[in-house]
């Protein structure tokens, strides 16, 4: 016979699954004590809830979830079965009953809280029976953390203030922190069972679990990487940092009252972005941007300047697709739409069409590619063809065209272009052009800047690309200009670039049906203070609260709200004081500045 062999089972039991993820996330130590825990590094104390005020209106919780500091706060909700609702709610009722008549009998005169209690009672007991309401256990807990013992105190103190502005009482839970800390955790725990019987209406009132502050990513989502500072929230004190690249578009709009700061905001927009290796192109009519340039680097384009020439009838460099003649001039209609400073009538556009084809065959560029490297023809060109044509619409068009081809308006287009920018930020300025064409700047600026982006190939794609329009009222108060912006805030977003338009004029935009497809374009929504006249419009169109309203109308300098989808947060811009030197425009700061207008301070003028 064998001897039987006597095996020993293992009695270990077998690791969680979540037994890595704790042991990575858990804190190194946890002392506890009467009063507080000390959890790891810092501090923790758990208040309970235990006295709430006899009625609450909407979001009754936001004091406490806006309170400028770490705070966790737990909500359990327990739903009490019908059956049991019912006979505990005639329990109460009896109770308050008896009280009622045994004051009565002694002859005393009516408890005030007792009859209103009874009367709640009776009014939930009847909502109750018709099923208008259901009755819930909850419980309130809150964990405030410190990074040391005195702040845990002095934050404790604060939250309570917080609490009892809105007439609900707190309590610590001594020598019960510890299970207060766990209870606050996301474990679905509590350990407290501090709870309070509510019905439907008063819970829901405490929802949505609002915040001042942006959502963080939900769980499962991908964390965001990326983005920029915008500034700090004034009513938490947080930080809003927001990635505009990571939204359904990469457009956003500035919408501000002259001196509001949308300047200083877009200048501190741009460096950041600049910072992450964004290509930064600026269409900027008043020189504000040109000590920004000089700090990094950058391109300045002076249109209006002595030799500085643009022709629009030139063809994009390396663009070798086949409709590129086409497209051209399709963009000089546009041209000559805002030069005249409206849609010129059919006959006239007729004769503009056979006037381009004809000055482009006249330079020997045709629809080959191959022609495409010759020396494009100029604005003076075209004129010249239409007043060849026999066509009396021509001769009209092209006396019309005089003042731009060879009359007062004729310096900036009567050359072939003088330079064609490059780098990592260019700066288009407009302040040296005369009122009358400024609007014709813009086009153009923004013609070469869309020409840049608007390349064939996959390697654009592996470079962001960020367009700022400052000032964009000059042309949005014109038609075929407003179109041209249009066309540029949808066709970016598939070119990995974004459009910025910044604008003080909120009438010209969302007086228009195109602008205010601009706006909705935009994924990204700015607005700073804003003009008693215009905040109607502005709220109508943003959709905007009583309190966002009078908060736009009411804020200082810097102050604002970012809008984008249902995520709104108030915030203020701030800035280190390399960047404050650079994105001021206070003249008694730029006094012990260098002078913008000085050419040898700006970066490579051309």
């Amino acid at each position: 016979m064998k001897p039987f062999t006597r095996r020993t089972a293992s009695t270990a039991a077998p690791a969680p699954p979540t037994a890595g993820l704790a042991a990575a996330v858990a804190p190194a130590s946890v002392e506890v004590t009467p009063r507080m825990l000390r959890v790891g590094d810092g501090y923790a104390a758990t208040l309970v809830v235990t006295g709430y005020p006899a009625e609450v209106g909407p979001a009754w919780l936001e004091p406490l979830l806006s309170w400028p500091g770490r705070l966790d706060l737990a909500l359990h909700i327990d739903p009490l079965p019908a059956p049991i609702a019912a006979k505990r709610l005639r329990t109460q009722r009896a109770r308050f009953e008896s009280s009622r008549r045994a004051d009565t009998e002694k002859g005393k005169l009516a408890d005030p809280y007792v009859e209103a209690a009874a009367d709640d009672a009776a009014d939930l007991a009847g909502r109750l029976a018709r099923g208008a309401a259901k009755l819930f256990r909850v419980g309130l807990y809150l964990t405030v953390h410190a990074r040391t013992e005195t702040e845990l105190l002095d934050a404790c103190a604060q939250v309570k203030a917080a609490a009892a502005s809105t007439l609900i009482e707190v309590q610590p839970a001594t020598w019960r922190h510890l299970p207060g800390w766990t209870t606050t955790l996301p474990l679905a725990t509590d350990s407290l069972q501090m709870l309070r019987t509510m019905d439907t209406q008063a819970l829901a009132a405490a929802f949505p679990l609002a915040s001042a502050d942006l959502p963080a990513p939900l769980p499962g989502d991908p964390a965001t990487n990326g983005g920029v500072l915008y500034g700090i929230n004034p009513d938490s004190s947080g930080i809003v940092w927001w990635d505009r690249w990571a939204q359904e578009n990469h457009n956003s709009v500035v919408l501000a009252r002259s001196g509001a700061g949308k300047s200083y905001f877009v200048k501190l927009d741009v460096l950041r972005n600049l910072y992450s290796g964004v290509v930064v192109s600026i269409v900027d009519p008043e020189d504000e941007y040109l000590r920004l340039a000089d700090a990094v680097g950058g391109t300045v384009v002076r249109l209006g300047q002595p030799g500085v020439k643009i022709n629009p009838l030139d063809l994009p460099v390396g663009d070798t697709r086949p409709d590129v003649l086409t497209r051209r001039g399709l963009f000089l209609h546009t041209f000559v739409a805002v030069l005249l400073g409206h849609q010129p009538p059919p006959t006239e556009r007729a004769a503009l069409d056979r006037a381009i084809l004809a000055a482009y065959r006249s330079a020997g560029i045709t629809a080959d590619p191959a022609t495409h490297h010759r020396p494009a023809p100029l604005l003076a060109d075209l004129a010249t063809t239409l007043r060849a044509d026999a066509d009396p619409a021509a001769t009209q068009l092209a006396a019309r065209l005089a003042p731009w081809t060879e009359g007062s308006f004729s310096d900036l287009f009567d050359a072939p272009t003088s330079t064609r920018p490059e780098g990592h930020l260019v700066v288009w300025s407009l302040r040296h052009l005369p009122d009358e064409l400024r609007t014709v700047g813009t086009l153009l600026a923004l013609d070469s800047i869309w020409r840049s982006v608007d390349t064939p190939g996959n390697r654009r794609l592996a470079v962001r690309r960020l367009v700022v329009v400052d000032e964009a009222w000059l042309l949005m108060r014109d038609g075929e200009g407003a179109r041209f912006l249009f066309t540029m805030s949808k066709a970016g977003r598939k070119r990995n670039s974004g459009l910025s338009v910044i604008t003080q004029d909120v009438a010209d935009v969302l007086g228009t049906d195109l602008g205010m497809a601009v706006v909705s374009n935009a994924a990204t929504q700015i607005l700073l203070k804003q003009a008693p006249q215009a905040i109607d419009a502005v709220g109508d169109a943003f959709g905007l609260t009583v309190g966002e309203r009078r908060m736009l109308l009411a804020a200082r300098t810097g102050h604002g709200l970012l809008v984008s989808g249902s995520n709104r947060t108030a915030f203020e811009s701030i800035g280190s004081p390399s960047e404050h030197a650079l994105a001021t425009t206070k003249p008694s700061e730029l006094l012990d500045l260098d002078d913008p207008d000085d050419p040898d301070d700006d970066g490579e003028d051309l």
